[in-house]
């Protein structure tokens, strides 16, 4: 059951959701990095140690422990890269697995957080550790893109935004 006071998800159209052809990323926020996998082995070479130091060692049972650690740590990165990663390019914005034509986008500067608006994105709040960047979509709703870095995110954003509109209102006789 839906609550009539919340504005409803932004409609997506087939070709909101098609993977992009190879263009040129102008900003890009991964989700994650890869070196927590160091992360494993090394408490797992630590333990081995301690264990050298202290009495009998038991290599293959540390050596299952890391590549048990590793595999479960690339899963974790695998989903947060998906899940949290930002990327812009000319035509479109993509929050995890949401993109959003920058069409649709009417502006990114002067919008006003409002008390509640849907975040772009599969959850029902933006990610932890990110910030809300508010955007007005044609037909005026806000809804609320979010990066780690969210002036560098609008300050490229914005320009983008300026010069379509700017085209838009050439075009208009």
């Amino acid at each position: 059951m839906t609550d009539p006071d919340l504005p409803t998800p932004p409609e997506q159209t087939p070709a909101d959701r098609a993977a992009p052809v190879e263009e040129v990323v102008l900003y890009r926020e991964p989700g994650s990095t890869w070196w927590p996998l160091l992360w494993g082995p090394l408490f797992c070479a630590v333990g081995y140690l301690v264990e050298v130091l202290t009495g009998p060692a038991h290599p293959l049972a540390w050596s299952g422990a890391a590549v048990l650690l590793v595999a479960i740590t690339t899963l974790w990165i695998v989903a947060r890269r998906q899940d949290r990663s930002v990327v812009l390019t000319p035509t479109l914005l993509r929050l995890g697995a949401d993109v959003l034509h920058l069409e649709r986008i009417v502006r990114v500067e002067g919008v006003e957080e409002p008390e509640v608006a849907r975040p772009v994105g599969r959850g029902f709040t933006i990610p932890r550790k990110t910030h809300a960047v508010p955007l007005e979509l044609t037909g005026g709703t806000v809804v609320l893109a979010w990066a780690r870095f969210p002036d560098d995110l609008v300050e490229v954003l914005a320009p983008l935004l300026r010069e379509r509109h700017e085209e838009s209102e050439d075009e208009q006789p």
